[in-house]
C-alpha cells in the first residue's frame, strides 16, 4: 500500500510538474501577446480620418501638411506711425493750467512709431497675401520675409476691420508657392488641425490640436461679423494671420485671437473660417473694399424664456425685434416678433448667423427667408439690399432711437480736438426732450464710439444704433464741443 501510495504520489507529482510547465508557457505566451500591441501602438499612432475621408497616420499627416505649407507662410514686420491727441491741449488756455505750466505752446498731437510682428499666407502666384487687419491694416511700412529667407516690401491692398482681415501684396520675379483653401463648414468638432506661424518671432513654428468648438461669437467687438472656429492648437502673439489647416493641408481658418489671462497660449485660440476669409479677400483684391448685403432687421438670439413665450420648442433662429422702415425686410413683409429660421438653403442658428449670411449674400439677389409667425412656418422672398446705400434709412433709425441727426466730423473740427479724420460723427440736430437731449448732449458735440465700438462715420453709426432695441441703455463715447473733454455718456434709446 505504501509503495502503491508512493507510486501514486510520484505520478501525481509528475502530472503536477507537467501541468505547471504547460501553465508557465501558456502564461508566457499570453504575456508576450499582451505586450506586443502596446509596443505597436506606441510606435505607430492609430489612423486618422481626414475631412476628405482619407485615412492617414497622424504623425505622417502632420509632417506632410507642414512640409507642403511652410513655404507658403510668411513672416510680416510692420511699422505704424500714429498721431496721438494731446490730452492737455483742450486746457491750454485755462488759467489754472497756465499757473503751473506757463505760456508754453502746447502741441495738439504727439507722434509715435509702433512696430509689430505677424504672419500671413500667400494666396496665389501673383503675391497676394492674406493676414489680419490688426497686423497690417494701419501699417505705414510693411516688410515680408519668405520661408527661404528672402525679403520684400509689401503694399496694403485692402483691409476690413469688421472681420479683422487684410490683404497685402509683394512683387517677386519668380512664381510663389501658395496655400489651398478648404471648406470650413465641413469641419467638425474634434477633428485634427495644424497651425503654422511665427509666434513671438520664432519662424516656421508648427503646432497641432483639434477643433474645440464652432460658431464662437463675441470674441472681438460685439458688432463685428464673427463666426470663429475655436482650437486648442497652440497660438501665441505673432501667430495672427497664419493658417489653420486640416489634415489634407487645406486652409480652413485664419488665426486671429487667443483667450488668455497671461497673454500667451492657454489652450483657447480662435480662427476666422476660411469661407468668410476667402470671400472678403477676393473682394479686397478686386476692389479694395468689401460690399455687404443688408436686410434692415434688428434681431436677437432666442432665449429659453423667449422661445417658450413664442411656443417654439427648438431654440434655433433669430428673433426679429424691429424692422427698418423702407428696408428690404420691411418691403418683403417681415415684422417684429417673427423668427427667422432659414436663409436660402441654410439654417439660421442665431442672430449672428443671419447677419453673416445676409452680409455675404449678393446685393440685389432674391433670397427666400423661412420664418415662424404665430407658430406657423412660412417663406418670404427678400431682395438683399446694399449696406452702403442704407445711410438714409439708418439715419432715420438714429432719429427714431436717439432723436438726433449726425454728419461726418469736419476736418477743422477734427484738427481742433486732435482727432483723426474719418472717425466719429458730429451732432447737427437734437430733438427737444429726445434721448440725447435728456442726457445733456448739445449740437456740435461729437460721438466717437458706441458701447466701445469705434464709429467710422454716419453709416457705421446708424448701423450700430440700428441694432439697439427700444428702451436699451447704450454708452456713447462723446467729446464736449466746448471743453474738448471726452467721456462715456449713458443714454436710453426710445
Amino acid at each position: 500500500m505504501r509503495n502503491t501510495c508512493s507510486r501514486g504520489s510520484g505520478r501525481r507529482r509528475t502530472w503536477v510538474l507537467a501541468l505547471s510547465l504547460v501553465v508557465f508557457f501558456a502564461l508566457s505566451a499570453c504575456s508576450s501577446q499582451d505586450k506586443a500591441p502596446v509596443a505597436t501602438v506606441a510606435s505607430s499612432p492609430p489612423p486618422v480620418a481626414s475631412p476628405a475621408g482619407k485615412t492617414a497616420d497622424l504623425v505622417t499627416a502632420i509632417e506632410q501638411v507642414a512640409e507642403r505649407t511652410i513655404p507658403s507662410v510668411v513672416h510680416i514686420e510692420v511699422t505704424e506711425r500714429q498721431e496721438i491727441p494731446n490730452p492737455f491741449f483742450p486746457f491750454s488756455n485755462n488759467p489754472f493750467f497756465r499757473q503751473f505750466f506757463g505760456n508754453r505752446k502746447i502741441p495738439r498731437k504727439f507722434h509715435r512709431e509702433l512696430r509689430g510682428l505677424g504672419t500671413g499666407m500667400i494666396m496665389d502666384e501673383r503675391g497676394f497675401i492674406l493676414t489680419n487687419n490688426h497686423v497690417a491694416g494701419g501699417a505705414t511700412k510693411i516688410e515680408v520675409q519668405l520661408a527661404d529667407g528672402s525679403r520684400y516690401k509689401a503694399e496694403l491692398v485692402g483691409a476690413d476691420p469688421k472681420t479683422d482681415l487684410a490683404v497685402i501684396r509683394i512683387h517677386a520675379e519668380q512664381k510663389l508657392p501658395h496655400v489651398v483653401f478648404g471648406d470650413s463648414d465641413r469641419m467638425r468638432v474634434g477633428q485634427w488641425v495644424v497651425a503654422i506661424g511665427h509666434p513671438r518671432g520664432l519662424d516656421q513654428t508648427v503646432t497641432q490640436g483639434i477643433i474645440s468648438a464652432k460658431h464662437r461669437t463675441g470674441i472681438l467687438e460685439p458688432t463685428d461679423y464673427q463666426d470663429f472656429l475655436q482650437t486648442d492648437a497652440a497660438i501665441n502673439p505673432g501667430n495672427s494671420g497664419g493658417p489653420l489647416l486640416n489634415l489634407d493641408g487645406e486652409v480652413i481658418g485664419v488665426n486671429a485671437a487667443i483667450e488668455s489671462s497671461s497673454g500667451g497660449f492657454e489652450g483657447i485660440g480662435f480662427a476666422i473660417p476660411s469661407d468668410m476669409a476667402l470671400n472678403v479677400a477676393k473682394q479686397l483684391i478686386a476692389t479694395g473694399k468689401v460690399e455687404r448685403g443688408w436686410l434692415g432687421l434688428t434681431v436677437e438670439d432666442l432665449t429659453p424664456a423667449l422661445a417658450g413665450s413664442l411656443n417654439i420648442k427648438d431654440r434655433k433662429g433669430a428673433h426679429v425685434v424691429d424692422v427698418v422702415k423702407g428696408g428690404p425686410a420691411s418691403k418683403a413683409g417681415l415684422k417684429g416678433g417673427d423668427v427667422v429660421v432659414g436663409f436660402g438653403a441654410k439654417a439660421v442658428e442665431d442672430a449672428t448667423t443671419l447677419r453673416n449670411l445676409a452680409a455675404a449674400a449678393t446685393i440685389g439677389s432674391e433670397v427666400p427667408l423661412t420664418i415662424l409667425r404665430d407658430g406657423k412656418e412660412t417663406t418670404m422672398k427678400v431682395t438683399v439690399g446694399d449696406l452702403a446705400d442704407s445711410v438714409r434709412l439708418l439715419s432715420a433709425s438714429v432719429e427714431e432711437r436717439l432723436g438726433a441727426t449726425v454728419r461726418p466730423i469736419q476736418g477743422k473740427t477734427a484738427a481742433k480736438f486732435g482727432l483723426e479724420t474719418g472717425h466719429g460723427v458730429e451732432l447737427v440736430k437734437i430733438d427737444r426732450d429726445g434721448p440725447l437731449d435728456k442726457a445733456g448732449f448739445e449740437v456740435d458735440d461729437l460721438i466717437l464710439a458706441v458701447n466701445g465700438q469705434p464709429v467710422t462715420g454716419p453709416a457705421d453709426f446708424g448701423a450700430l444704433i440700428g441694432t439697439l432695441r427700444p428702451g436699451q441703455k447704450v454708452a456713447l463715447l462723446a467729446v464736449d464741443h466746448r471743453s474738448g473733454e471726452q467721456g462715456n455718456v449713458l443714454v436710453t434709446t426710445r
